[in-house]
């Protein structure tokens, strides 16, 4: 675990010298849990929202996209439920002054016995080499079995408490388990109480006409307080999606590794109608598809997995969440919601209007019910970001440390490099340039010697590299460098187009999901 927290730092410290994330505000020494995309991350980050939008919009026709207001009537978060149960639990510890998640806590010990179990079979499996059976050992072993013991029988408490909104029994636990303050290495918390995370403000010009409202804590209720106007517009028949990419806020209290847990973030959302009694199907499908669409990327199928939900919000009748191998451990970037006719149902209900679907298959008028998937962009930002990180050793013995990103989401997709700054060699560097730079994001970079400017453009992942040398000029040919293999090919100017478009666009990456 030590190990992969050192590659986190690593891979936090690499983000920042690269122009991928800053620290928000920091020369007035930062905001917490806030952070700046700079001009490489705003590029991934893009290109990360446009493969989604494109999945949604362009292969699937009955999906259409909206852009809904930040700030909307106060009472759809009524309506939603957001103002009463939008909650998390804290516990302050009275020693160190600091506040925390209850869950999380007690999630955090759970991952350490999961830990202690993982260190078990680690030593065996280098103690017994070739021959070590980990199925065998995981059910025979006396020390795993007793770990797996408490582990399960903390984890069946854990969720009983947390169905039941038992806040006394969370506490209990902590108390338990004896878990300590990171901070103050003590146990003299607090009682666990309710803090809601929506962050309020006044809307208005006076202090007698202003109205509170709140930053949305989500985007999903700007779809379905819309859903009836995109569907009579567009003509639209059930089933039928909508598709949103926005900001949304949420007060955390725990806010913690790096860009995984924001207080301002966004979210690429997709809200399906559906009728009533076919909602499972769908949601099963939609379950298959999103995962296909993550696999497609090539980061390696074994670091995603399902996590179905043992607790359902109130709005739902099956939930699961799409998790990603982060270096500190299976983390959520996707959850795929069957949302019944809840939504709906309440903004009918506080709105007075009847939004309800007419369907002429069935000759009747129901309230759909909705299948959400719903993706976080800084967290699927940050998937990448750790799955592309790699300090290759080179055979010379050297180390490269390079991106590994998916060609068609690299920020840069080719870098135009002249070997030397004089003989020509530059003009027709910028002539290449400018032939590719309507289709392609281009950089041209003519600073240090060839083999520094490699290594940059591996920093930051960018696919290819083009070298204008002096035989470019005689026979209209360049070196063609591949970042992941670093095979250089001499390939002809008028040839380049063709190469780099068949590795880097996205419709590459679409056809995959055919």
């Amino acid at each position: 675990m030590a190990q992969q927290d050192d590659v986190f730092k690593k891979i936090v410290s690499h983000a920042k010298e690269y122009g991928f994330v800053f620290p928000s505000s920091e020369i007035y020494d930062g905001l917490s849990a806030v952070y700046d995309y700079g001009q490489n991350g705003v590029e991934l980050k893009n290109n990360i929202k446009r493969y989604w939008w494109d999945a949604m919009t362009l292969l699937h026709e009955n999906i259409v996209g909206i852009d809904s207001a930040i700030f909307m009537h106060p009472t759809i978060w009524k309506a939603s439920g957001h103002v009463d149960a939008f909650n998390d639990p804290l516990i302050d510890n009275r020693d160190s002054k600091k506040r925390y998640r209850a869950d999380v806590l007690i999630e955090d010990q759970m991952a350490k016995y999961d830990d202690k179990i993982a260190k078990e079979v680690a030593k065996a499996a280098k103690r017994f080499g070739d021959a070590f059976d980990e199925a065998q050992f995981r059910t025979t072993n006396a020390r795993v079995l007793d770990l797996q013991a408490r582990r399960d029988a903390l984890h069946e408490r854990y969720s009983k408490a947390m169905n039941a909104n038992d806040l006394a029994e969370l506490r209990q636990i902590i108390l338990d388990e004896e878990i300590v303050c990171p901070i103050s290495g003590t146990k003299n918390w607090t009682e666990v109480r309710q803090f809601n995370l929506m962050f309020k403000t006044e809307m208005g010009s006076t202090a007698d006409g202003s109205m509170t409202v709140y930053l949305r804590p989500e985007t999903a209720q700007g779809i379905f307080v819309n859903y009836l106007n995109v569907q009579k517009t567009g003509r639209m028949r059930i089933p039928f999606g909508i598709a949103q990419i926005g900001k949304a806020f949420r007060n955390e209290i725990v806010a913690r590794q790096f860009i995984f847990r924001m207080r301002e973030f966004e979210q690429m959302e997709m809200q399906f109608f559906v009728r009533p009694g076919e909602e499972l199907k769908w949601f099963q499908q939609w379950k298959e598809w999103r995962l296909k669409w993550h696999k497609a990327l090539g980061m390696g199928d074994d670091k995603y997995r399902y996590h179905d939900h043992e607790k359902l919000a109130h709005y739902a009748n099956a939930a699961t969440d799409i998790e990603f191998l982060m270096p500190f451990g299976f983390k959520e970037v996707e959850g795929i919601h069957s949302r019944t006719n809840f939504d709906l149902s309440q903004h009918q209900k506080f709105s007075g209007k009847k939004i309800e679907y007419f369907d002429p298959e069935l000759n009747q008028s129901y309230t759909p019910y909705v299948i959400e998937t719903s993706i976080g962009v800084d967290r699927m930002f940050l998937s990448v970001l750790c799955s592309a990180f790699d300090e290759e050793q080179l055979p010379n013995g050297e180390t490269r440390t390079v991106l590994h990103l998916p060609a068609p989401l690299a920020p840069v997709k080719c870098a135009v490099l002249p070997l030397v700054r004089k003989d020509g060699l530059p003009e027709k560097a910028r002539e290449i340039v400018d032939e590719l730079k309507f289709d392609f994001a281009t950089h041209y970079e003519e600073k240090d010697a060839i083999g520094k400017r490699y290594r940059r453009q591996d920093a930051i992942g960018t696919p290819f590299c083009i070298t204008v040398d002096h035989q470019t000029l005689e026979d209209n040919t360049v070196t063609l460098r591949e970042r992941d293999s670093m095979e250089q090919t001499r390939v002809a100017v008028d040839d380049l187009h063709k190469l780099i478009h068949d590795r880097v666009s996205l419709a590459s990456l679409l056809r995959k999901l055919r």
